[in-house]
């Protein structure tokens, strides 16, 4: 393969990319890299508001961007945005990325709340979003796919979906629920409809996100927690992850370099699943 084909493998010219939570901390690095790929990129989010700091680059193209309102609990909504970014973007869907997701402090135990105590709805909350919003938005945008008999569903699982982690374990059950729903829409796409229809996950490690700021770091102070200097002193690589490391990893398994990929979650966490602790 010489550098041309290599690079044509990374254009998404006139491809059409769905990210759910698209407006989020991780999500918007991945709209901002896929518009810089040449990709349409519709950008689905509950707080669509949430986009506006990324407009400076979304606009600077060469690719093209849309912001749509969806919450991917609410299948209506999933449906009107669907047929939004149809009526910009063309009659199909190219990629479907889903990076909702998130956790929520009361579902969180804490030397205030036990195990014991955490509400019902909070623990709901957090697996609706994780697992039913995955679910929800898989079958409204891949199923154009399966018609068609092509397509990319990539899902954001969690590190903690392979070591569960202390304190939030509706998260950690929730995402342990993503990746086991990757492998098995990987299989289900592959063999009732097109082996050309792919579904993998990546499960990022440590990113400062607004869903786990309060963990990691000290609100009045802005240091790392006794929680965070234990993840940094667990991570091989010294430190947290930033958005644009989820990149290539994005990239390669959403375009045909992949070809032959389907069903697997990749970590990428700076090594902290590898490492013992000693």
């Amino acid at each position: 393969m010489d550098l041309k084909e290599l690079t044509r493998l990374y254009d998404f010219s006139d491809r059409t990319v769905v990210i759910t939570g698209g407006a989020g901390i991780l999500g918007g690095e991945m709209a901002c890299a896929l518009v810089g790929c040449c990709a349409n990129v519709a950008i689905l989010d509950r707080a669509p508001e949430l986009a506006d700091r990324l407009m400076d680059r979304l606009e600077g193209g060469p690719g093209r961007a849309i912001v749509v309102y969806a919450d991917v609990l609410k299948r209506d909504t999933l449906l009107q945005a669907e047929a939004v970014v149809k009526g910009e973007f063309g009659d199909h869907v190219d990629v479907l990325i889903n990076a909702a997701g998130g956790n929520k402090p009361k579902a969180t135990t804490s030397e205030e709340l036990s195990f014991f105590d955490l509400p019902d709805k909070a623990l709901r909350f957090v697996f609706d979003l994780n697992i039913l919003g995955t679910f929800l938005s898989s079958q409204v945008f891949s199923r154009g796919m399966a018609k068609r008999g092509e397509g990319v569903i990539l899902n954001i699982s969690s590190m903690n979906a392979f070591r569960p982690l202390t304190r939030i374990p509706a998260y950690s059950a929730a995402k342990a629920g993503v990746s086991n729903f990757t492998q098995w829409l990987a299989v289900y796409m592959a063999q009732e409809y097109s082996p050309r229809i792919r579904v993998n996950a990546i499960a990022p490690g440590f990113f400062l996100t607004e869903q786990n700021r309060f963990l990691l770091t000290s609100p009045e102070t802005g240091e790392l927690t006794k929680r965070g200097r234990t993840i940094i002193e667990h991570t091989p690589m010294g430190r947290f992850g930033d958005p644009e490391d989820l990149l290539g990893t994005l990239l390669w398994l959403i375009s045909p370099a992949s070809s032959y990929v389907t069903g697997v979650v990749v970590p990428v966490d700076g090594g902290f699943s590898a490492f013992s602790g000693v």
